[in-house]
């Protein structure tokens, strides 16, 4: 039976997630019943790079799927792509997987964006896909306090309280925060992250940004380990799961 690795987006709006959940549609249950199609009507397991929560989207998320077609990857990126109608996911590319590949333990590097739109005007057109913050954010002071986070660390402060994860150490390799006219973008790069970690990074700059805690306060949040101690967790509509690196890169079709 053939592996396949799957370059898939979709839009988190309305959905529960990348897994698998019984209170609603997920990813994953689209994804691996539009594969069935391909597989003798039995649903194949679809194992993602990175689980992404309910409303949040992706442009580059790396999917495994095996199925008993044994079909050229661009002739499976279509099929699959037709199947996951009417909603809004999309297969982007597909290669065959080598043996031993694995979308998460092969990865090296996971990235992330998250949008701040920063105006007093409420979203009309970009509305699910930002958070709309109204008040003046000062993106050079959530910046600055975004570098000294950056390296490894115990990242307990900003690990949700139901993250499984065996530790809280991780390193994050970038944290960049940029306004872009009336958006505020912050751009995330780690090996892996803890759940929630990137929205509870938001969520604590957010406090930088409108002056309500000094440069210096995400860091000493950091330090104290107590996720209590910092800001809130930032809403999901504004994370995009961007991509992931591989050490071989993948050839998409």
């Amino acid at each position: 039976m053939p592996s396949y690795a799957l370059l898939v987006e979709y839009d988190g709006t309305g959905l529960v997630g990348w897994q698998r959940q019984p209170n609603g549609l997920s990813v994953q249950q689209v994804i691996e019943e539009a594969a069935a199609r391909l597989n003798g009507g039995v649903p194949a397991l679809a194992t993602a790079s990175g689980r992404t929560d309910a409303g949040v989207h992706a442009e580059g998320q790396v999917v495994q799927l095996a199925v008993s077609a044994d079909l050229p990857p661009a002739r499976l990126r279509a099929a699959l792509d037709f199947h996951t109608r009417p909603h809004r996911i999309a297969i982007r590319g597909a290669a065959f997987a080598a043996e031993g590949w694995s979308p998460r333990f092969s990865a090296i590097q996971r990235h992330y964006r998250y949008r701040i739109l920063n105006r007093p005007a409420k979203p009309a057109l970009e509305e699910g896909r930002v958070w709309h913050v109204p008040l003046k954010l000062d993106a050079e002071a959530m910046h600055a306090a975004a570098q000294q986070l950056l390296g490894r660390h115990d990242f307990s402060a900003y690990r949700a309280a139901s993250c499984q994860a065996e530790s809280p150490l991780r390193t994050l390799d970038r944290l960049d925060v940029i306004r872009m006219g009336e958006e505020v973008h912050l751009l995330a790069a780690a090996r892996s992250f803890l759940h929630h970690q990137v929205r509870n990074l938001v969520g604590t700059l957010h406090e930088v940004g409108l002056h309500r805690r000094p440069v210096a306060w995400p860091r000493a949040v950091l330090d104290g380990c107590d996720r209590r101690a910092g800001g809130q967790t930032a809403p999901p509509q504004g994370l995009t799961f961007l991509r992931v690196d591989f050490a071989e890169p993948v050839d998409w079709s």
